[in-house]
């Protein structure tokens, strides 16, 4: 390029970014971080760390040929400026929306995305597996992980790293090291990542045992630094493997993100309803007044599920174990084994992580842990790897763990007062937000009948969101001159059976807002077997996108119009 004409991120080349002057190369990184604030103040999404990273992925372009070369980013939700730059600008105000690109990377939205992400840990395994493939196909090119410090303290980056030297193959690992997860990091691997920072490099040799030649601390946010760095790096590649640690700041050139980057990790686009993570908070603290034995747990999501009250009130009784899902669960076990009531907090999608634990270690020994279980059903934006769907399946098949459902944040609050005498394992799954509204006490096992009627028609729905459109479709009916008994199904293990038993109609319909197999609806056909007629609504077996909650839900399985199609269908057959 003559002079230093700006470049323009709307129709960026390949070649403009790697012939690009440094101030050209400075331009253009303003510039994206305008983009990335400016869509995610419209559309919702991660700020905080895209921000942070901007400098560092236009340099990862200019240095490495994408996407002949592979760039796996470790959870993923840091990936806006790669898209930027991977000819996806123009698409970019449509990020997280039904349809548009997804605010994760998608192999099957671009070929500069090599792998999707969207849980932590992941990238060096990944990165590992795609190298040996090249080195068994004798391709030529490269592959970089790029993984934050949040997730080294994760245990899959070990036991990738653990087979790095066995497999015998060469990837380039950038740590991206910003003293951040969603929350600050704590714990060992922090303290150590800030004496290597500080210059105590003979930690590094932590690194080296692994199989990596440990470079840094680099200035992830100063070009001038990070180009020669990653030549480098990349130079090095030919012999060995490589660890380019890299210090960034979480919220980059927007000081109220800088100061303030937990509060700006997620965005959302509108404002928040009640949040029942803040009503965890609120009353597990009432509770924790009352009972010495109840602590709180969670992996690196102290502020995300409301635990920040908690944790400023009875430090002591408070766990962040960072992003651990699996220790979490076992810390959660013995503490209860140990005499403590522990009350683990975490999102449905990555309780998954943790499932082996729950099996054996809290529901195996059947002991006193209380699951809270945020981000329940379709989360909407966040997309596939978020969906919080799978929950009632996976959890209702384990002995001695019940499973709850409430219907409302009142109600939530009261299966937390009851879980505070209740003595085995206990999940109480529920959305991001919801209504207070009101409830009356809650008993293990018993369902709440709320519109009682002659009909031979029963609906049983499960959760906040699934009560609501039992409503409406109640209202429906009730305009068509016919009604139905609905039923809040509050608890799918232990079944409330003698309610089932005295169900004198010939038709059960149920609707729950998780996957069709394996929930509510199989629970109650298992039950009646062949004495009643069970129409069961639930989500298609498939991976639900990113999009609007209520949108997705309609179209993956969860519509009006066909469920009360049934139950009129029902009506009429009498």
């Amino acid at each position: 390029m003559r002079g230093d004409a700006p470049l323009s991120m709307r129709n960026i080349t390949r070649g403009e970014v790697k012939n690009a002057s440094l101030s050209q190369l400075k331009a253009l990184s303003d510039e994206l971080r305008e983009e990335i604030f400016r869509t995610v103040s419209e559309c919702g999404g991660h700020l905080a760390s895209n921000l942070g990273t901007v400098e560092l992925t236009v340099a990862l372009h200019r240095v490495f040929d994408f996407p002949q070369d592979k760039l796996i980013f470790d959870v993923g939700h840091q990936c806006y400026t790669h898209k930027l730059l991977s000819g996806r600008a123009e698409l970019f105000r449509t990020l997280r929306k039904e349809g548009g690109i997804s605010g994760f990377p998608k192999r099957e939205e671009s070929a500069y995305d090599c792998y999707d992400t969207g849980h932590a840990g992941t990238a060096i395994s990944a990165a590992i597996g795609l190298a040996k493939a090249r080195d068994l196909k004798g391709e030529k090119y490269e592959v970089i992980a790029l993984v934050g410090d949040g997730s080294f303290q994760n245990g899959l980056v070990y036991e990738a790293l653990n087979s790095l030297r066995t497999l015998n193959t060469h990837i380039l690992v950038i740590l991206n090291d910003n003293g951040m997860s969603i929350s600050p990091t704590e714990g060992g691997m922090h303290d150590l990542l800030k004496e290597i920072r500080g210059g105590a490099s003979d930690d590094a040799a932590l690194f080296t045992r692994f199989g990596l030649s440990y470079m840094g601390a680099v200035n992830g946010n100063d070009l001038s630094a990070l180009l020669p760095a990653l030549e480098e790096a990349k130079g090095r590649l030919k012999e060995e493997s490589v660890l380019l640690h890299v210090s960034t700041r979480k919220g980059q050139g927007y000081p109220f993100s800088e100061n303030a980057p937990t509060e700006t990790h997620g965005l959302s686009p509108h404002p928040a309803h009640r949040e029942y993570a803040q009503a965890l908070g609120e009353e597990l603290s009432r509770m924790a007044e009352e009972d010495e034995r109840i602590v709180a747990v969670t992996a690196a999501m102290t502020d995300s599920l409301g635990l920040r009250p908690f944790f400023e009130k009875f430090p002591s009784r408070a766990f962040d174990v960072g992003i651990c899902e699996e220790h979490a669960c076992v810390l959660s076990a013995s503490l209860a084994a140990g005499g403590m009531k522990p009350y683990y907090a975490i999102y449905s999608t990555f309780l998954q992580r943790a499932y082996d634990e729950v099996i054996h270690d809290v529901a195996g020994q059947n002991l006193p842990v209380t699951f809270c279980i945020d981000r329940a059903g379709i989360v909407g934006a966040d997309g596939e790897t978020h969906q919080g769907v799978f929950d009632l399946s996976y959890l209702s098949p384990i002995p001695n763990l019940a499973v709850a459902i409430p219907r409302n944040i009142a109600q939530f609050r009261a299966m937390l007062r009851m879980s505070a005498g209740y003595g085995g394992p206990l999940s109480i799954r529920y959305p991001k937000e919801g209504e207070e509204g009101e409830t009356s006490p809650v008993e293990m096992g018993k369902f709440e009948v709320l519109h009682s009627s002659m009909s031979d028609i029963t609906v049983l729905a499960a959760g906040e969101r699934c009560i609501g459109l039992a409503q409406k479709l109640l209202a429906r009916a009730e305009q068509k001159g016919f009604s139905f008994t609905l039923v809040n199904a509050c608890f799918l293990k232990p079944l409330d059976t003698e309610l089932l038993l005295s169900l004198s109609g010939k038709y059960v319909v149920t609707i729950e807002d998780n996957v069709a197999i394996g929930g509510l609806g199989d629970a109650v056909r298992r039950f009646y077997g062949d004495s009643k007629k069970v129409l069961s609504f639930g989500l298609r077996d498939a991976f639900i996108p990113h999009g609007e909650v209520r949108s997705l839900a309609q179209k993956y399985g969860l519509d009006a119009d066909e469920i009360f199609a049934a139950i009129e269908e029902c009506h009429a057959r009498g």
